[in-house]
């Protein structure tokens, strides 16, 4: 069962990379930007416009892509680490 979960977090992890990492960067790009004194050349509105994927035309569905993905990514991640498997109890009365 780890071997499924394992592929299927690896095609998800693959797949929604990119539009996470520019998630990211565009969320972190837009803070600095706003509130320190540093002149990056980029403005904020710019940013944002990436960062929701306005500017791919896109705002309706990439934030349930980026959800979607990251909540495939957890569940089959949590799964894989065996955080919830039962032990098996050994009777003590035999």
């Amino acid at each position: 069962m780890k071997r499924v979960f394992r592929k299927y977090h690896r095609t998800i992890g693959m797949i929604i990379c990119l539009p996470l990492m520019l998630t990211v960067l565009t969320g972190m790009l837009t803070t600095i930007v706003k509130e320190w004194p540093i002149s990056t050349g980029l403005s904020s509105s710019f940013l944002l416009r990436i960062h929701t994927g306005e500017i791919f035309h896109l705002e309706a569905i990439y934030p349930i892509f980026n959800g979607l993905g990251l909540i495939g990514l957890l569940v089959t991640g949590i799964s894989m680490s065996g955080l919830f498997n039962r032990k098996k109890r050994s009777d003590i009365n035999n």
